[in-house]
């Protein structure tokens, strides 16, 4: 029996043999502090606590021993359907046997504000009506004949380094807590099936007939966990009735493609750290570019360059506030009176030192597993353009620009020009020689054509006049060693390598649409830097990225071609891409950041906010075209 719509038989690793849950196939839940990945075959395979940067409790993703929570029918390992509740992070997955049916719903639980509840020093953003419990709840209903089902919970804190020892409470064989020497993290078990302790699992296994109901609660922190199955469906709707009324303070076209910009809205929510603000890249660490390679990296921290399209995404579907605490969080960094990074922690943290764990296999044996990011004190000179641009898109939405921004905005703008002429590690992070990377200049471009604008705002006319000047001089030096014989943006100064990131060109107005040099990088891209299609962000073999071995196209560029090709006029090509791209959407509408040309496969981490991102900025420009404004 297959998953509908699903990309079984699992991924399988060329060099090893290796089965794994195909990437696309599991499912997201979060509660705006920590997030976890269901497999189609009822287990958690992913969840660390308490942040979704933390160490992992289930990790079996990246191992198989590292721990999991399983919830299924005792003969049956993959389900007949699965979906999220129309609107909301609840996922329910229906499994039919020989002898009956029951349907799993699963969800991170968030519920009413609490003034008892525990005050934290990190939430710096204004207070909401609802927070996260701290709860992973999975219910179950029999809805027809009788099933044997199975749960099978077996933490394994410290990614996998660290056995639990699982202890009843006074709720005997209905609750009990797991703890691990070194982990300052304790688990609650509770549920209203009886459970068996051996060694590191929980277990309880129980026949369910038509109209049974059970429930199990995962718990950690203050909050109280359900006691009875009345108080958990409880919460599960308040949790389901949270994510449908936030969703629907959102502006979306009444147009066939709706659920996909819905669905990218409630996955951008769900990476958002919720005390900060700030938007993780993804909720995966070192999910492989490769099966069985080595480009392998912990996504789970904030980048500035995500900023722009944040802040767009956001203020598009109408969600403001978000697209204000976003910018926020960037502000507080730039403020700090520190040198900007590219990237920060969810908390703000600037150290994240990368290192590898060797205990672990990794994802269908695609190795090292990474911790950390080592990119993070890479000169990236797109930083400032990002911040920039930010700033300008968040003071023309909001109609205003905040007193202490202006000398966070000549500090940038003074980066910019003091660096612009520099090489750098570029937009991908490369890990290879320096260049003089084309598309890390035009961001410089950015950052003072945007700080003139905004100078001009707010009355400072010298300063306006002053870097109007020195982006032409950037736009110049870059239209005469950026540009190769055929009109094309390149990747560097003296190369004539293609580079996706040159498709940002247009979409940050670095020349009009119907600039020749525009129309030509465009096509030159569309028509030489994809597969069957899809864009690849640069040939491996023209490009020192410090890495051996291939990668898949990355979805991000096809999606930013789709919004290319509709500024130049190439409306019908766009469409055409761009229903390709959301035909290739894994089962449950979620994207990781790569998909292999060939197979369809999703690569990368996962769910990759970058890509939902653009997929949002792909599709309004194709609605927008439709819609003739």
């Amino acid at each position: 029996m297959d998953v509908e719509g699903a990309t079984w038989p699992p991924a399988e690793s060329a060099s090893s043999g290796v089965k794994a849950v195909p990437i696309a196939d599991y499912g997201f839940l979060s509660d705006g502090e920590t997030t976890a990945l269901v497999s189609p075959g009822g287990s958690v395979d992913w969840m660390c606590l308490p942040r979704l940067d933390s160490a992992s409790v289930f990790g079996a993703a990246l191992g198989r021993h590292a721990g999991s929570f399983r919830i299924a029918p005792s003969d049956v390992s993959v389900p007949a359907a699965r979906r999220y509740l129309p609107g909301t992070m609840v996922l329910e997955t229906s499994w039919g046997t020989a002898t009956g049916w029951i349907i799993v719903r699963d969800v991170l639980v968030i519920g009413p504000w609490r003034h008892e509840q525990e005050f934290s020093h990190t939430h710096r953003r204004t207070p909401t009506d609802y927070d996260a419990e701290h709860i992973l709840l999975r219910t179950i209903r029999c809805v027809s004949g009788e099933v044997q089902t199975v749960m099978e919970c077996e933490p394994v804190m410290d990614y996998g380094r660290k056995f639990v020892r699982w202890n009843y409470t006074d709720h005997v064989y209905h609750q009990a807590t797991a703890t691990a020497e070194g982990s300052d993290i304790e688990l609650t078990l509770t549920t209203d099936m009886r459970i068996g302790l051996e060694g590191g699992q929980a277990t309880a296994r129980t026949m369910l007939r038509q109209g049974d109901v059970r429930y199990v609660a995962l718990s950690w922190g203050s909050k109280a966990p359900p006691l009875d199955y009345a108080d958990a469906y409880s919460r599960l709707v308040w949790t389901a009735h949270h994510w449908q009324h936030w969703l629907a303070r959102g502006r979306f076209p009444d147009h066939p493609w709706r659920s996909y910009l819905q669905r990218s809205a409630l996955t951008l929510k769900g990476l958002t750290y919720a005390p900060t603000g700030a938007i993780a890249a993804a909720a995966t660490t070192s999910l492989p570019e490769t099966l069985g390679g080595e480009r392998n990296y912990d996504y789970r921290y904030t980048w500035i360059r995500d900023a722009t399209f944040a802040l767009w995404g956001m203020y598009s579907l109408g969600f403001d506030w978000e697209a204000v605490d976003f910018f926020s969080f960037i502000a507080d960094l730039a403020e700090s009176g520190d040198e900007l990074q590219i990237m920060y922690g969810i908390g703000g943290e600037r150290d994240l030192a990368e290192y590898t764990l060797d205990h672990l296999p990794g994802y269908a044996n695609s190795r090292p597993i990474r911790i950390g990011n080592a990119a993070s004190t890479q000169h990236q000179h797109d930083v400032w353009g990002a911040l920039l641009d930010s700033v300008y898109l968040h003071s023309k939405a909001a109609d205003h620009l905040d007193g202490r921004i202006w000398p966070i905005l000549s500090k940038q703008v003074n980066a910019a020009l003091k660096h612009w002429q520099e090489p750098d590690a570029g937009i991908w992070e490369v890990r290879g020689e320096l260049q003089h990377f084309t598309s890390s200049k035009i961001m410089c471009w950015v950052a003072v054509d945007r700080g003139a604008k905004l100078a001009s705002m707010i009355g400072q006319e010298a300063e306006a006049a002053q870097w109007e000047l020195a982006a032409e001089e950037i736009k110049q030096d870059i239209l005469s060693h950026g540009v190769d014989d055929r009109g094309v943006l390149t990747q560097s100064y003296g190369n004539s390598a293609l580079d996706a990131s040159l498709l940002l060109a247009p979409l940050v107005r670095f020349l009009p649409a119907d600039h020749p040099v525009i129309r030509a990088t465009v096509l030159a891209i569309a028509d030489e830097l994809t597969v069957d299609g899809l864009v690849l962000r640069y040939r491996v073999e023209q490009t020192d990225d410090g890495f051996t071995g291939e990668e898949g196209s990355f979805t991000i560029c096809s999606f930013w071609l789709v919004s290319a090709l509709s500024e130049i006029g190439e409306h019908t090509r766009a469409r055409e891409l761009c229903a390709k791209l959301l035909s290739l959407a894994g089962p449950l509408e979620l994207y990781a950041e790569e998909i292999d040309p060939h197979t369809g496969h999703h690569l990368g981490n996962f769910p990759q906010a970058f890509t939902h991102l653009a997929l949002i900025n792909a599709v309004l420009h194709v609605i927008s075209h439709e819609d003739g404004s």
